[in-house]
């Protein structure tokens, strides 16, 4: 089978297009044919060697940590999925991932897809929604008529966090750039900021939850607009934990998890309309280079 894998850290120009064998599984995993995966911004960290303290990476690596695809071989331990099942799940970013025709991945790490979409849109949804539902609810707390701010939240998980705090029932205000401001609004934000234009803590107050994908300043500042026994809860690197305590604030990291429940509750959503996956662009997987170099800009511009 054909797989872009890394032999050393590097740029995206270190991925390369093998010719491998297809994997064998053992019996609590099951055998994927992958139909689509999707491009995150912890790729360019792990190819970049910059995630071994979290990730650490054994070459050669298959990467890509999101897969929606068809089962074609269970293990013997395998008791709630039958091939010809259509699955998506996050592969745990230190395995080899889904850039490739097939993979392995343990049961316990898929769910069945979302009926209502197709591979590509469910490929968009795992990692970021997870990462996002998670965030929000398990350690965020959010609640019915709280107040949260979401960062960058016209990218991958901003987009989903914002759908799933609207959902909730929460007032939500999310920044972005100006020109993605509208989108923000669309996917039901009650306010939206421009970061490059104004000073989000000049604008809000008395916020509940604080869901930080950027980290560093974006992140100290934060603290100014959470009311005291508020959270930030924050993909990056937690920095500023005693200045949180001192004002009484959560200040929380964490990795999300591939758990079934959560993409199962995420592919109720997105089956009764409630939650839409955003896929800005589809390409071959030996444009995968191409495809992370899209990625990193996005996520530059963003930041």
């Amino acid at each position: 089978m054909k797989a872009i894998r890394i032999h050393e850290f590097g740029s995206p120009d270190v991925l390369e297009l093998d010719d491998i064998d297809i994997p064998q599984h053992a019996a609590d995993e099951v055998l994927i044919k992958v139909y689509a995966s999707a491009v995150n911004p912890v790729d360019q960290k792990i190819v970049a060697g910059e995630a071994q303290e979290k990730f650490p990476t054994k070459f050669p690596l298959t990467i890509g940590w999101d897969v929606s695809g068809v089962i074609e071989q269970t293990g013997d331990q395998v008791r709630y999925f039958s091939i010809g099942d259509e699955v998506y799940g996050r592969p745990f970013p230190t395995t080899n991932g889904a850039f490739a025709e097939y993979l392995v991945i343990k049961a316990d790490q898929i769910a069945l897809k979302p009926r209502s979409i197709d591979h590509i849109n469910a490929a968009a949804v795992p990692l970021a929604g997870l990462t996002a539902w998670q965030g929000l609810f398990k350690f965020g707390k959010l609640e019915k008529g709280q107040r949260v701010l979401i960062h960058a939240a016209s990218g991958g998980v901003g987009s989903f966090a914002v759908q799933f705090a609207k959902w909730k029932g929460a007032y939500v205000i999310g920044t972005g750039s100006g020109e993605n401001l509208g989108f923000i609004k669309q996917l039901g934000a009650d306010e939206a900021i421009n970061y490059k234009e104004e000073k989000f803590e000049e604008k809000v107050s008395d916020i509940d939850l604080v869901f930080d994908l950027i980290g560093k300043d974006t992140q100290q500042r934060s603290l100014q607009v959470i009311k005291p026994g508020g959270r930030l809860i924050t993909t990056i690197m937690p920095q500023f934990k005693e200045e949180a305590k001192e004002k009484h604030i959560q200040l929380e990291g964490f990795t999300a998890q591939s758990y079934p429940k959560d993409l199962e509750q995420i592919a109720r959503l997105i089956d009764q309309g409630i939650v839409s996956p955003v896929v800005s662009t589809v390409l071959n997987l030996e444009d995968a280079g191409e495809a992370e170099m899209l990625s990193a800009k996005a996520v530059r511009e963003e930041r």
